[in-house]
């Protein structure tokens, strides 16, 4: 009798563990109704992602390169141009969603050589002042449309 007990006990606090655990997830999605993907224009909507996607106060920033958008192609001038067109790229993202780059709080930047580093930063800087956003930097092997350089951002959007 004891073990029966001690069985069904068992088994109710299993219920009520499961029931408490599950219970952010109708949380979270109730709160998706607060999500919103940004796209300037509506040929962004054609590529599988999102320029912007915005979750309460926090945006997400699609990874961005050096691509010029009057040619549609890759910034001409080594890698400091590229990494510029780059930055720039950041900066009208934000603007166009109505947001600024002293919004950013962590990017994280790809680089096909890490060599490049130090030239990065010097172009970087001219984005960001201190106190700087949080940052990763790594080397990869390749890029989208061979491109040196990809710097994707999180940024926090208080009204």
């Amino acid at each position: 009798m004891f073990k029966k007990n001690n069985l069904k006990n068992l088994s109710l606090l299993v219920t009520a563990l499961t029931s408490l655990l599950l219970s952010p997830a109708i949380v979270a999605k109730e709160s998706d109704k607060t999500v919103e993907f940004l796209n300037t224009k509506p040929s962004s909507s054609r590529l599988p992602f999102s320029e912007i996607v915005r979750l309460e106060n926090t945006l997400y920033l699609s990874g961005q390169i050096g691509l010029d958008p009057a040619t549609k192609k890759l910034a001409n001038g080594g890698f400091k141009a590229e990494a510029d067109q780059t930055m720039k790229n950041i900066k009208q993202t934000m603007q166009a969603h109505g947001y600024n780059m002293e919004q950013v709080v962590k990017c994280t930047v790809m680089l096909t050589d890490i060599a490049d580093f130090k030239a990065f930063n010097q172009v970087y800087t001219q984005y960001f002042s201190p106190p700087y956003p949080a940052r990763s930097a790594f080397a990869v092997n390749q890029l989208a449309l061979n491109s040196s350089v990809e710097v994707e951002c999180i940024a926090a959007a208080f009204n």
